[in-house]
This record gives C-alpha cells, sequence and structure tokens, in this order.
C-alpha cells in the first residue's frame, strides 16, 4: 500500500516532464504512488505520462479535457480519495523536479513529530544543478510565524506532505491564477504547528513560457481577492502576525496593479482609478505600517516614482475618472 500520493497536474511541458517524473521514480522512498494528469496537453505528454504508466506499475495517468491547474489538482486529489490507500498526498508542479530524498526526510520528519503537515525549502533555479546530501534536519514552527519569515515558501502548494484527510472538503479555485494563495493557508493555519525541514528538497524552476513568468494581464487581479480573504481569515482567527504580512502584499498588490494597468491596459481607467482609491484606503487604514523596514527602500525606489506618475495622470483626468467610479460612463 502507497504511504503518500504525489499529484503532477501535466500541460504542455514537453520538454520538462520527464525531468521531473524521473526525479520521482528515482526518489529513495519507494512506497508512494505517482498520480499524473494530463490537462488536455496538446503536446506529447499524454504520450509520455503513458509510457511510463507501462514500466512502473506506482505511476497512475488520468487524462481530461483542459480545465486548468486547479482543475487537474483536484482530479488528483478525488483520484487518491477513490482508488488508494494512501495517508499523505504532495503536489509538484510538473517543470518543477525535486531532491532524491524529497519523499522520505518530509515523511520521517512528520512521522517523528507526529504533525499533519511537512514543508521543506524551496529552491529557485533556472538550470540542472547537482544535488547535495542533505541531512534532514527539521524544526517546528507555527504557521503563522512561517508565514511572517517566510511567505513564499508558506503559501507554495508544493514542496510540502499533507495529510490526506485535510483534503476531503477543500479544493484548490477553478478558473483563478494564484490558486495557491487561495487553499494552501486554509490547510496549515488547522494547526498550532508544522515541521519544516532545513533542506532545498523541491527545486522550483523559473521557466520563462509559464503563467507566472508571462506579461502582466487582468487575471494577474486574481491574487487581491486571495489576500483579501486571507486578511478576513487572519483577522476574524486573531493572526496577528499572519494579518500583517498579508495586509502588507495587499497593499503592495494594489500598488503593483496600478502601475500595470497603466502600462499594460490603458483604456481601464476606471479600474486603474479603483485601484488607486483602494491603494490609498490601505494606507489610510494603516496597512502601511506593516512594510518591514528592509523593504522601504525597494518600495519607494520601485513603486513611489510610477505611483507619483499615476497621481499626476489622475489629477488631470480627475473629474472624468470621478464621473467613471460614478458609473456614468
Amino acid at each position: 500500500m502507497p504511504k503518500i500520493s504525489v499529484i503532477i497536474p501535466v500541460y504542455n511541458v514537453e520538454k520538462y516532464i520527464k525531468r521531473c517524473i524521473d526525479s520521482l521514480i528515482n526518489q529513495t522512498f519507494s512506497e508512494f504512488e505517482l498520480i499524473l494528469v494530463d490537462d488536455g496537453s496538446p503536446d506529447k505528454c499524454g504520450a509520455i505520462c503513458d509510457e511510463y504508466a507501462k514500466w512502473d506499475n506506482r505511476v497512475h495517468v488520468i487524462h481530461q479535457k483542459n480545465s486548468g491547474l486547479s482543475a487537474a489538482r483536484n482530479m488528483g486529489i478525488v483520484w487518491a480519495f477513490e482508488q488508494s490507500d494512501s495517508e499523505w498526498i504532495s503536489f509538484i508542479d510538473s517543470d518543477d523536479w525535486v531532491h532524491p530524498d524529497y519523499l522520505r526526510l518530509l515523511y520521517k520528519a512528520v512521522s517523528e513529530t507526529n504533525l499533519n503537515v511537512g514543508i521543506c525549502k524551496l529552491k529557485k533555479v533556472n538550470r540542472i544543478i547537482e544535488y547535495n546530501k542533505e541531512n534532514g534536519d527539521y524544526f517546528t514552527i507555527s504557521p503563522q510565524d512561517l508565514l511572517y519569515k517566510d511567505r513564499g515558501n508558506t503559501i507554495a502548494a508544493c514542496g510540502k506532505i499533507y495529510k490526506k484527510d485535510e483534503f476531503k472538503c477543500i479544493r484548490f479555485p477553478v478558473g483563478k491564477l494564484h490558486e495557491d494563495e487561495f487553499t494552501t493557508y486554509r490547510v496549515i493555519f488547522q494547526y498550532q504547528q508544522v515541521v519544516f525541514v532545513n533542506n532545498s528538497l523541491y527545486y522550483y524552476y523559473v521557466n520563462p513560457l509559464s503563467i507566472t513568468q508571462s506579461k502582466w494581464n487582468l487575471r494577474r487581479l486574481d491574487v487581491m481577492y486571495a489576500f483579501k480573504d486571507q486578511i478576513h481569515y487572519f483577522k476574524n482567527n486573531h493572526y496577528t502576525k499572519a494579518f500583517a504580512s498579508t495586509a502588507r502584499v495587499l497593499m503592495l498588490g494594489y500598488a503593483n496593479a496600478i502601475v500595470n494597468l497603466r502600462e499594460f491596459y490603458p483604456e481601464k481607467v476606471g479600474l486603474r482609478v479603483k485601484c488607486y482609491f483602494l491603494f490609498v484606503f490601505c494606507k489610510l487604514r494603516g496597512f502601511g505600517r506593516f512594510l518591514l523596514s528592509k523593504e522601504k527602500e525597494n518600495v519607494s525606489f520601485m513603486v513611489t516614482p510610477k505611483l507619483a506618475n499615476t497621481r499626476k495622470w489622475l489629477k488631470k483626468k480627475k473629474s472624468n475618472a470621478i464621473e467613471i467610479m460614478k458609473g456614468k460612463k
């Protein structure tokens, strides 16, 4: 019986998929199953996945109509509950890969601490690197403290091992970008402690063709809704430090939206004005005080000059912008 179900959504990654699958096939921990969800990939990914399934009975392939990353992960979750007796789940993106000891060290950490979530370091890479021999040192930490110290590592769905039962009622949001921001915190904040393996075991490939590296578009605003959901959750459950961290990124998110709307969607006057007023509202509510001192210089250099230009633009367009906000145009 496999102990861990590893779910990999697959779409248009013919160039990288073998590297990803091979990193799982060659794990030092063998008691796992690999669920490959071919999300209607237009290239040869589906056929490649089927070939792996022919010669390794731990590999299971699901073919579905293209529905997006969240739907593919959700399909893998459903399969793990309906077809498997596994106890744990891990997510890996198809252009990334993992250390040979990824599953072994994460499973060891959660087993020895009797905790329901294990997390490792994510290392951003743009090429194949040599693996270091990792010692598997770990420590326990509250999700709130981890989020405050390392938001990206905490929110990412990948690079973790979860008790499978945590996903009985939780799914990724279909049709949304930044799906991890909507989902991961709802799992890990159910617990007072998680275990963190202090080794880089997950290799996040900085793929220039991936969604997160592509040109900014309006769908990127999905993350603002995720931030707002997080803020309400953290406030209602009295997670002060997590609230502070998320309030900071929400404010910077609005600032970023203003800049990108001005550059890529100059015709979206009403939306840009709305984001500007929401940014000001965040500052008035005191969210600005949560900007960490080490970030102030970067924020001033990168954001303020562009916002200043936007303020000048707003002044020139003031009457027209107000009419748009009121819905007169």
